[in-house]
């Protein structure tokens, strides 16, 4: 047995107790189990996303009347207690946060250690950039040791153009020593080809999630087929609408099973007024509601030679600045001169 499938199995009960948990749990607290049946096929897999829905969404559960709507959510505060607590507390749980390396010491740097668990990041910039590539490094360093910056998780890779290539991750894998079997095994990969689709998966994935551990959600990209489904600016309200929902069910898995969360953004042309006196007159798409649901945006654009520069775009936490990195054969490295 490989090292890396030992450190698997010896975490395995740890990840059970930091793990959500499952809504299976509901049954101890007097709950029928014809009605944690409707629930799991409505996607709601564990307690945290039964107390995450809001009491109108629960009772649109086709057979789930109101009254035993509030049984079951008296049933999972017990179980999980919403309340206040000091920043203290919040602080010393902060500090037990992973975070993924990106495969670059430079972005690592710039990161203040790399991809955060628990919390979307978006990634944006015009092509040839080096989105796909960061999305293709993370989901082989996601499954390292965590002494070695990764998270010691699965990946779970949403494609919507089509890029997804498992021959890079051979060659990440390679380059990181690790064996590509085990690497290709630690991957789950599926293709949507319409924005509803898009958000089925996102529920299918939660399902999966609650079986096993991962640690990193990838959608790339999430407004490729927005931008397609939906067009012209009589579409643009139920678009937005759509996409919020979506951009919702996102930060729901980052809350729930406490996974990194990356998607990549498309840019488009700006061309009012201030496009005027910016040097890169360029803005992701998706407007405000990308813009809020995010909770760290970074900003790709080619540098010079075959350097390529990532900048902060915003954070809550991050100072704005930039690092330089290069795509490789073996995913991001650092830049060489």
């Amino acid at each position: 047995m490989s090292n890396m499938q030992e450190h698997r199995e010896e975490d395995m009960e740890e990840d059970e107790m930091r793990g959500p948990m499952l809504v299976v749990k509901l049954e101890e607290c007097g709950i029928n189990a014809n009605d944690i049946k409707k629930l799991t096929e409505a996607g709601h897999h564990t307690i945290e996303s039964v107390i995450y829905a809001t009491k109108k969404a629960l009772c649109a559960i086709k057979g789930l009347s109101e009254a035993k709507v509030d049984k079951i959510l008296d049933a999972a505060n017990k179980l999980i207690p919403m309340s206040f607590r000091t920043a203290t507390d919040y602080f010393e749980e902060r500090q037990q946060i992973m975070r993924i390396t990106t495969g670059s010491m430079e972005l690592d740097k710039l990161l203040q250690g790399g991809i955060e668990t628990g919390s979307i990041t978006e990634i944006f910039g015009e092509f040839r950039t080096g989105k796909t590539q960061i999305c293709h490094t993370l989901c082989v360093t996601c499954q390292l040791p965590e002494s070695q910056g990764g998270a010691e998780g699965k990946a779970l890779y949403i494609d919507t153009e089509g890029t997804f290539r498992p021959e890079r991750l051979v060659k990440i894998a390679e380059r990181f020593n690790l064996n590509p079997q085990e690497i290709l095994d630690g991957v789950v990969y599926a293709r949507a080809y319409n924005s509803d689709q898009q958000n089925i998966l996102l529920i299918k994935a939660a399902a999966m999630m609650a079986q096993s551990p991962f640690a990193l959600v990838i959608v790339d990209s999430a407004t490729a087929l927005y931008r397609t489904d939906f067009s012209g600016r009589g579409e643009l309200s139920a678009r937005q609408m759509h996409l919020g929902k979506f951009m919702r069910n996102l930060q729901r898995v980052a809350d729930e099973f406490g996974v990194a969360v990356v998607f990549t953004n498309q840019v488009v042309a700006q061309v009012d007024g201030a496009s005027m006196f910016t040097a890169d007159a360029k803005k992701p798409i998706g407007g405000h509601i990308i813009a809020h649901a995010s909770t760290t945006r970074l900003s790709l654009r080619k540098g010079r030679a075959e350097s390529r520069v990532c900048k902060i775009y915003d954070s809550p936490c991050l100072p704005e600045a930039e690092a330089v990195y290069a795509i490789c054969e073996g995913g991001i490295d650092d830049f060489k001169d």
